[in-house]
Parts: structure tokens; sequence; C-alpha cells
């Protein structure tokens, strides 16, 4: 059996697009292995599910579901049974029966962390100075520039609805764990892997190490894409 028998499947967060796993997407095609970014469109967390659904769906293959930040509530609601395995990159993992916002806001948001409320589309945006602060600090200038001309804003219908069974709790799962993330807090990143009994990479990175530091999502997810294949 080789790589080519899974892909991954690549979800990104709130305030991102399939840009952020660009670094991803070469370091995994390097190594033999197809990925597909699916594109979530932030609107409610049924939307959401179908978007990742549809993705898995023309998939080749086994799948290894990778969420980032609020995708990992994300993947883990994935109905197909293509999904192996998942992979949370400083990702949220409600249980059943809680929302996102809840598990966000378990811990005391750090100082930098900005306020996030809707505008008057009832949508949520990051303030521009959020990316050098709290969503990629150890990105370049050009790049948190970029960032911050594709965000796509969140509606709090995708934070604000309780869960159902999370996948999690039937397939093998793995967390990176952003040390440095002033977004998602270390702390609650543990809480939420502990919990789920994830196999747990801790390093020193920020909230989107997709783009600030893609050799660990690589790795954690050639873990994965390894053990699926058996």
């Amino acid at each position: 059996m080789s790589t080519k028998d899974v892909t991954v499947v690549l979800a990104h967060g709130a305030w991102a697009d399939g840009l952020s796993w660009a670094k991803v997407i070469d370091g995994l095609r390097a190594l033999g292995v197809t990925s597909i970014s699916a594109a979530l469109p932030l609107t409610t967390r049924a939307d959401d599910l179908d978007a990742i659904n549809r993705a898995v769906e023309r998939a080749p293959g086994d799948v290894v579901a990778v969420g980032h930040a609020y995708a990992g509530a994300v993947v883990a609601g994935a109905s197909s049974d293509k999904v192996k395995a998942l992979v949370y990159v400083a990702a949220l993992a409600p249980d059943e029966g809680e929302t996102v916002a809840e598990v966000f806001y378990r811990a005391k948001a750090h100082p930098k962390a900005p306020k996030l409320l809707p505008d008057a589309h009832g949508l949520i945006y990051l303030p521009d100075d959020a990316f050098s602060d709290v969503f990629a600090p150890n990105a370049s200038a050009n790049e948190q520039d970029v960032l911050r001309a594709v965000q796509r804003p969140i509606s709090p219908a995708c934070i604000t609805v309780k869960v159902e069974r999370p996948r999690w709790k039937d397939v093998p799962s793995w967390f990176l764990l952003a040390e440095e993330d002033h977004m998602i807090l270390a702390e609650t990143q543990r809480f939420m892997a502990d919990r789920m009994r994830a196999t747990t990479r801790s390093h020193s990175v920020d909230h989107t190490p997709s783009v600030t530091a893609p050799g660990p999502v690589v790795d954690i997810i050639m873990e994965a894409v390894r053990a699926v294949r058996g």
C-alpha cells in the first residue's frame, strides 16, 4: 500500500481560507501525499459540515481530515466513514452538547486577544492588528498582509450551535499543540487534547503554524497518514 491510498482533507479556520494551507500542501506533495483544501463558507455550522462532507466525498481513498482552529469542530462533524483519522492544528474540539464558543472562551483570554464582535451585517472580522499580534505573529510582514487581505469573516451561527457526537470519539486523533498561541491558549488546547486522548505533539509555534511553521504540521499529518495506511 502506498501513501496515494490516503487523501488528506484540510479545513481552514475562521478568518482564513485555503491559501493558509499552501506550504502544507507543498510539503505533503513532496512526500507523495495528495491533499484537498475544503472551502468552508463560515456562514452556519450546517453549511460548513456540508462543505467538509463534499470535500471528503470527492477525495480518493481513505481520508485523514485536518482542522485548524475553528475547523477542528468541523472535521469532527464529517459524516463519512472514509474519515479514518483526525488531525487538530491548534484547533477547537467541543464535546457532544458543547458549542465552539464554550471551549474557545473556557480560559481567560490572552491580553493581546481581540474582542470579537459582529459587525452591522452580523459577521465577525478580525481587526487588522490581530494578524500580527495573535493570528500569525511569527509570519513575515508580507504574509500577514496577505492573510489580512483574504480573511473570511465567521458568523456567530457557526460557533453557538451545540455539536453532535464528535468523530474523535470513534477514530484516532492527533493534536498539534501550539505553545505560543495567543488565540486559543495552550492550556485550553491541552485540556481538549487530553480529553480526546489524542496523540499530542507540542511545539513552540503560534496560532497559524500552517503558515509560520509548516514542517511540524506536515510531520503530524504524516503520522496520521502512516497509521491509516497500517
